[in-house]
């Protein structure tokens, strides 16, 4: 017996991010399935993670929520939450539940909503560690217990299956903590009946929305998929889908153009075939699924001090003909200053970038030889405490402001400041820390599901 085609929507890039009411009603007025919405990513780096900070405003994400939840319960259909606030773990997770409770008793909404958590426990990864069941991936270096003991948040990327499981108890409102970002898609064409191989491949072209269409923009993306194929389709009509939009889609984030590692499997497009079936559709088939042994790929972050930072820029021609030189004498002077107040030289990190000439490249600078008209400078201080970054800053940006270099006509300021004050405290940074899988032999094992009645 064939498996009817599943139709599944995505809101947009990132939960938070916005999309047009429109898109949602016409995509509401085609029946879907679900509604669904990555929240997160590892792009916007390690601070999110490890600070549990949301990547995106509550209110920006509850304007989202708000129409994606009540469009959900309005047609009895289930709303799917990956990567919840940005990052994952617990603080993320709950930020949206919060979220999501408070519109249902501002709407009168009543549903069973599942949290699944992703944050794990240090001395089960540790457990996992001695007993020879976490690898490092590629050229990352050998795990130690030390460095998940010092990690600040560890999360798993979850799969379909703690989705599946949800859909399965009766939840209407899924909330991921970290997992692969086609999971909730993926999950809920399994849970119809389709095959792996198709769902995974409209997970991928669900992930990002309309990244799958052309022009770009934050908008929601309609994929149908039956037993052998997928048909994507935007829901603006000012947006289309193409052969070209879509595969650049499933190639985004991925190192092979055809082969794509997911927790318990690769997805295979090596035979696929894209059609344009409309000038906004396209099919695609031939999508492949190999089983292989199920892995968690681990995302850490651990402290790497405090930052304080200052903005500056400079105009002054005879300055940008020896910035190098001058930058350098900046450094050496400020180490000086520093070390004076009882402070090791070596106990800091301070860091000039100066954009306008490499600050984008650095190095691989192209036109390095080009001299620019004006030149932006900033200055860092990451150091092991606040104070001690907050007092370097500000011998560094003295000596921006007020030192002589040759041909110097100016009396006073070398430096332009947008901003007063000028110094700025970042607080505590982090970095990654993990490139890791660890094999587990039930996919639910490391993503407990809790379940509440909103």
């Amino acid at each position: 017996m064939t498996t009817p085609p599943v139709r599944m929507m995505s809101a947009s890039g990132i939960l938070g991010y916005g999309f047009p009411e429109a898109s949602l009603a016409a995509a509401l007025r085609l029946k879907p399935h679900m509604i669904g919405v990555d929240g997160g990513s590892s792009d916007p780096g390690p601070h999110y993670l490890g600070s549990g900070k949301t990547l995106n405003s509550r209110m920006a994400t509850k304007r989202d929520l708000s129409l994606l939840l009540r469009g959900a319960i309005a047609n009895g259909i289930p709303l799917m939450v990956g990567t919840c606030g940005g990052a994952g773990g617990a603080p993320h997770l709950e930020a949206c539940a919060d979220i999501i409770r408070d519109i249902a008793a501002e709407h009168g909404l009543h549903f069973k909503m599942a949290l699944i958590h992703a944050e794990q426990d240090k001395g089960w990864l540790i457990e996992q560690l001695r007993a020879g069941r976490v690898e490092p991936l590629d050229n990352a270096p050998a795990l130690t217990a030390g460095a998940i003991d010092n990690a600040v948040r560890i999360v798993g990327m979850m799969g379909p299956e703690p989705y599946l499981q949800a859909l399965k108890a009766g939840a209407q409102v899924i909330l991921g903590g970290r997992g692969t970002d086609p999971a909730p898609w993926a999950a809920l064409a399994m849970h119809h009946g389709l095959p792996p191989a198709p769902a995974w491949y409209a997970g991928k072209m669900l992930e990002c929305a309309c990244n799958a269409a052309i022009p770009k923009k934050h908008d929601c993306l309609m994929v149908t998929v039956g037993e052998d194929y997928v048909e994507a389709e935007p829901l603006n009509p000012e947006l289309r889908c193409t052969p070209l939009s879509v595969a650049v889609q499933a190639l985004h984030e991925t190192a092979s153009p055809v082969l794509r590692h997911e927790p318990g499997g690769v997805a295979d497009a090596s035979a696929c075939r894209l059609d344009a079936i409309s000038d906004r559709r396209v099919r695609i088939t031939g999508m492949q699924w190999h089983p292989a042994p199920y892995t968690v790929k681990l995302e850490g972050a651990r402290l790497a001090g405090y930052s304080a930072i200052a903005f500056a820029a400079t105009r002054d021609p005879g300055l940008i003909g020896q910035i190098d030189s001058f930058l350098a004498f900046v450094r050496e002077s400020t180490a000086t200053k520093v070390q004076a107040l009882g402070i090791d030289p070596a106990g800091y990190q301070l860091v000039l970038r100066h954009y306008g000439r490499d600050g984008v490249m650095g190095q691989w600078e192209p036109d390095a030889g080009t001299t620019p008209q004006e030149v932006a400078i900033i200055a860092e201080v990451v150091a092991p405490t606040q104070e001690v970054a907050n007092a370097a800053l500000s011998l560094a940006r003295v000596t921006l402001l007020h030192s002589d270099f040759p041909g110097r006509m100016c009396r006073e300021g070398n430096m332009a400041f947008p901003f007063s004050p000028s110094d700025i405290e970042r607080g505590a940074i982090y970095e990654f820390m993990l490139q890791h899988v660890v094999r587990v032999d039930d996919p639910l094992a490391m993503f407990p599901i809790e379940y509440e009645e909103v």
